[in-house]
């Protein structure tokens, strides 16, 4: 897209671009559906089996593709059509999101169905993911690119501040509306999809190597990166930690006779500091040095885990837990567009999916970890564990000397 004469390109309204609204539109409607399901996941787990067990285990079937799919998807996604996997990855994740309801409504739902499920709808969430931002240099001109990643995180972080409350809603409605919603959000997603006019995909080197070998092109990229290192390790950590604090201050707030609707609430609540740090990120990350930054953010979340212990109701957990979102976005910000303007196009695939392999793949440890541990020790005992591993990541982040470049 060019910028009419006397006008930067960034000035102009990505609202403008026709492709971006239509691919940004699509994903709100889909992710508040992930993000309806998401919340009824674990309620519906407690609700059958009463195992926080089994809670984490379905919850780490869902992350699970994070590290078994994202090093391989990212080759694959420079080498495949981005448009087919953005379709195909909705389609398969709708369709498999329906059987849910059909499984409750005949009495023949499994916990391993559950799994089944949601490791298909994680790997539906790689690729995609992958594919979407790759292909958002295709969409939008390099000056806007970090407006409309925060554009996206915004549209991430208003699904999960719409998503909890409705999803709790839904389920106390029925257990299996929320799962309907969601798989008929993906094939409304779908839809939006057939109307990109774009080529996702920038011209690239005939292809010659194996899969694997290609994948450890993006980890050779990203190891030759000190900063992206250090950026990643620290990452890996905090997804660890607020992947396993999701299932601990569920479980915490259903001990203290919370409602379906009022966790719903307070998950609602603790992402609405994710949506308004979102929309502060385009300006904050470029007023903080992304050394300050890395340390910053880790030291918020060190000081504020502890105030998880606090007995004082979901509404309590929830405000905490805002304070703690509110700090993510710009720490994506910063990522993502040191990586989408710095590594060459058609390797952003593989280098993406390298990363998301160290950073995502802890989840499903975070999952089973959570479980353990409420069912070993309890959620006060969980919270204090995740705030100890957080204040290890902060005193690492302080010790490090090295220096990030300026973006």
């Amino acid at each position: 897209m060019t910028a009419p004469a006397g006008q930067s390109a960034e000035a102009v309204s990505l609202w403008r671009n026709r492709d971006f609204t239509l691919l940004w539109g699509g994903q709100v409607v889909s992710g508040l559906g992930a993000q309806i399901s998401a919340t009824a996941t674990p309620l519906l787990v407690l609700a059958t089996t009463g195992s926080p067990a089994d809670a984490g285990l379905v919850g780490a079937a869902g992350t699970l593709p994070h590290l078994l799919a994202n090093l391989p998807a990212g080759p694959l996604v420079d080498r495949w059509d981005r448009r087919k996997i953005l379709l195909i990855s909705e389609v398969v994740a709708g369709l498999t999101l329906l059987t849910v309801p059909l499984a409750i409504w005949s009495g023949l739902l499994t916990t391993a169905q559950l799994c089944f499920v949601v490791f298909v709808q994680g790997l539906c969430f790689v690729f995609f993911g992958l594919a979407e931002r790759a292909a958002l240099p295709r969409v939008v001109p390099a000056s806007c690119v970090p407006s409309a990643i925060a554009h996206n995180e915004a549209r991430s972080r208003g699904s999960s501040l719409a998503g909890p409350p409705l999803g709790g809603m839904l389920f106390g409605v029925d257990r299996a509306l929320p799962f309907l919603v969601d798989g008929i959000s993906y094939l409304i997603a779908a839809v939006s999809l057939i109307f990109l006019r774009r080529d996702l995909q920038e011209p690239a080197p005939a292809v010659t190597e194996p899969v694997w070998r290609a994948a450890l092109t993006g980890l050779r990229w990203m190891w030759g990166q000190r900063v992206v290192r250090l950026a990643l390790a620290l990452m890996a950590v905090s997804n660890l930690v607020f992947q396993a604090l999701v299932l601990v201050l569920v479980v915490r707030a259903q001990g203290a006779g919370a409602s379906d609707f009022e966790i719903g609430l307070m998950l609602g609540l603790y992402s609405t500091g994710g949506l308004v740090g979102a929309l502060a990120a385009t300006r904050l990350h470029r007023m903080v040095t992304p050394r300050v930054l890395i340390i910053g953010i880790n030291w918020v979340w060190a000081l504020l885990l502890p105030l998880f212990v606090v007995d004082a109701g979901p509404l309590w957990l929830g405000a905490v837990g805002a304070l703690c979102a509110f700090v993510g976005p710009l720490w994506n910000v910063m990522i993502f567009t040191y990586a989408t303007l710095l590594v060459p196009n058609h390797l952003l695939g593989r280098v993406m999916s390298a990363g998301a392999t160290l950073t995502w793949g802890v989840m499903p440890l975070g999952s089973l970890g959570a479980g353990f541990l409420l069912t070993a020790a309890g959620p006060v005992t969980a919270i204090w564990v995740l705030a100890g591993v957080m204040l290890a990541a902060a005193v690492a982040a302080t010790l490090d000397r090295g220096s990030w470049p300026s973006l």
